[in-house]
């Protein structure tokens, strides 16, 4: 576990379901979407699955024993050269703990995690309009403009 004077950064492992519980929450919150992130929470057995691998990584940022903040990200092993990109999926910190370094804190540790994996670059996407997540987005890395298309999974229809 990482230090800075206000809040200690946690790299959660297997048996820390707890944490990941209360993350999903603070997600939940900060992004107006409690029911994607604790409507139907996935068992214990699932979560231990996750923080146990090699592809997935959860950072916490906790204060007063409480977890304020933090990110998951996701290990993409790349096909043209054996080395890996980290993807940045969710990253948040609780309203009232914002403005602090949490989220700075939290890539910070996230830098070490990708060189250990052997990532060559760590990417993240921000919506049109949150101003904040792109200031601090600018402030460590380089924007790239792409569109993001969701691809419903349904019925696929033959191939010829």
């Amino acid at each position: 576990m990482s230090t800075t004077s206000h809040f200690d950064v946690q790299h959660l492992v297997a048996s820390d379901t707890g944490l990941l519980r209360a993350l999903l929450t603070v997600f939940g919150d900060a992004f107006g979407e409690k029911e994607t992130y604790t409507g139907s929470p996935p068992s214990d057995d699932y979560l231990r699955g996750l923080l146990g691998g090699e592809d997935f990584i959860a950072l916490v940022a906790i204060r007063g024993g409480d977890v304020v903040g933090g990110l998951a990200a996701y290990v993409l092993r790349k096909f043209e050269q054996e080395r890996n990109e980290v993807y940045i999926y969710d990253l948040a910190v609780a309203s009232q703990h914002r403005r602090r370094g949490i989220a700075t804190g939290l890539i910070e540790r996230l830098k070490f995690i990708a060189k250990a994996r052997r990532a060559h670059v760590i990417y993240v996407q921000a919506d049109p309009g949150d101003e904040p997540a792109i200031a601090l987005y600018a402030e460590i890395g380089v924007r790239e403009d792409v569109l993001h298309f969701d691809i419903a999974v349904e019925e696929p229809r033959r191939c010829r």
